[in-house]
This record gives C-alpha cells, structure tokens and sequence, in this order.
C-alpha cells in the first residue's frame, strides 16, 4: 500500500533534498524499516535503542498522533500520508 512519508528539513540530508517520499507500508513500524532499507540511516534517527520511536519525535498518521493510537505498530491506510516532525523545545 503506498503512502506518502513526509521528511522533515533536519533529516532531507538522508533522503537526497527530498521533502515526500513514496512508500509501500502498512504500518508505522514497516515505514521506519522500509526508510531505513532505501535511506540509511534514517531508522537510527527514529528509533532508540530499544526500537521506540524517538521520545522527542512525533509522528502523524493522516494528522493522527500515533502517541494516541497504537504506538508504532499504528496502521497506516494507503494513501495516507506520514508527518515526521521533530519536537522544538525551548524557553
């Protein structure tokens, strides 16, 4: 099922300047893989060490929290699109 992932401008560096890429997932968990298998070295930016998305990272499923929903096994509707935001922090 193809969906859209959305690349935020910190990580562009990993995906050769692209801002979307197209890929084939049913899951939150298979685009991380998927990701890292066509760009690597995007799963080590999203995942920690014990395979979590990252604590200071959100992702979006159809403007969907995932945090909210099943976590990283959330599934992922074809044609939906996935929004890889990093979190600002700040004072």
């Amino acid at each position: 099922m193809a969906v859209t992932v959305k690349v935020p401008a910190q990580l562009r560096s990993l995906t050769d300047g692209a801002a979307e890429v197209s890929i084939e997932a049913t899951t939150v968990r298979e685009v991380v893989a998927l990701l890292e298998s066509q760009h690597p070295g995007m799963g080590a930016r999203l995942l920690d060490e014990s395979g979590a998305l990252r604590r200071f990272l959100n992702v979006y499923v159809d403007d969907e929290d995932v945090r909210f929903l099943d976590g990283i096994e959330t599934s992922v509707p074809e044609g939906s699109k996935v929004s890889i935001i990093p979190a600002v922090a700040g004072g």
